[in-house]
Order: structure tokens, then C-alpha cells, then sequence
């Protein structure tokens, strides 16, 4: 994992924090037994997805790697093997 960069964008990172916030948020307010509060840290929660999401649609996020056609790494595993 460490060379993959996974996840270390500022679009993951802050994903993640919102997401920690609304579950905090939910957690706090299950122990003091009060679902409407439960439900807008689960709304939290959600947003922190969607703020990620954005985020990574705005340029922010890892880039997807461009993929060999297959039949391109195949031959050339082909190749390798009768060396």
C-alpha cells in the first residue's frame, strides 16, 4: 500500500474526517438516547461521503491509472518467461 499513494488525497482526508465527525456525532447522541440526533450524525456521516466524492470529481482526488490492454501485458509475460 505504501506505494500507491491510496487514500493520501485531500479529498479522501476529508471524506474521512466528516464521516469521523457524524459517527462521533451518532455515537453521542445513541448513548444519550436521542434518535433524532443519532439520525443527523448518520446524515453527517453521508455527507462526509458525498463532500469526498465531490472532491475527487473537482480534481482533488487520485487520478485512475491508465490500464495496458491485456493482450499487451500477456505477450509481454510471454516474452519474459522464454528468456
Amino acid at each position: 500500500m505504501a506505494g500507491t499513494n491510496h487514500g493520501h488525497t485531500p479529498a479522501a482526508w476529508t471524506g474521512v474526517i466528516i464521516a469521523f465527525i457524524g459517527f462521533c456525532i451518532s455515537g453521542a447522541f445513541m448513548v444519550l438516547a436521542n434518535p433524532l440526533g443519532f439520525w443527523a450524525g448518520l446524515v453527517v456521516v453521508v455527507l462526509g461521503g458525498v463532500v469526498g466524492m465531490a472532491m475527487k470529481a473537482a480534481g482533488m482526488g487520485m487520478p485512475k491509472a491508465a490500464h495496458e490492454d491485456l493482450a499487451v501485458v500477456i505477450a509481454a509475460n510471454k516474452a519474459a518467461a522464454k528468456v
